[in-house]
């Protein structure tokens, strides 16, 4: 298979994760989503438009991210191994958030968006009972 073909396979199974996964297609905001889930540096628009038209492939911890957030294996995303996506195994007991970049991205949040996340977090710190 060329690389050609291969980036073609990518963009097919990644526009067909994200309609599964209901995410919107445009390239600056799907770039913007994705930025916000990854915990390296942002991708741009440009980068996503790249990805959705089969001119470029991502890197493997890029692609972990992405398969992460449309609920799909790594490997079917990439190489496209079953005939169906697999919903990814997320386990919740190692799930882990590097405290800097969450104080990042809030931080970079307009005033309003953070008092929405705030009064989330309080709400459910009351629900687990440890306000």
């Amino acid at each position: 298979m060329s690389v050609v073909e291969e980036k073609g396979g990518f963009s097919r199974r990644l526009k067909e994760a994200m309609r599964r996964a209901r995410v919107e297609g445009r390239p600056t905001r799907f770039a913007r989503e994705f930025s916000l889930r990854h915990y390296g540096n942002p991708v741009t628009a440009q980068t996503a438009r790249k990805w959705l038209h089969g001119r470029a492939l991502p890197t493997q911890d890029k692609l972990r991210t992405l398969a992460s957030w449309l609920e799909v294996s790594p490997q079917w995303l990439r190489y496209g191994e079953a005939d169906r996506p697999h919903a990814a195994k997320q386990d919740v007991a190692t799930y882990a958030v590097d405290s800097a970049w969450l104080a990042k991205k809030f931080d970079s949040l307009s005033e309003p968006h953070r008092k929405i996340v705030l009064e989330v977090t309080r709400a459910l710190l009351r629900l687990e009972g440890k306000q």
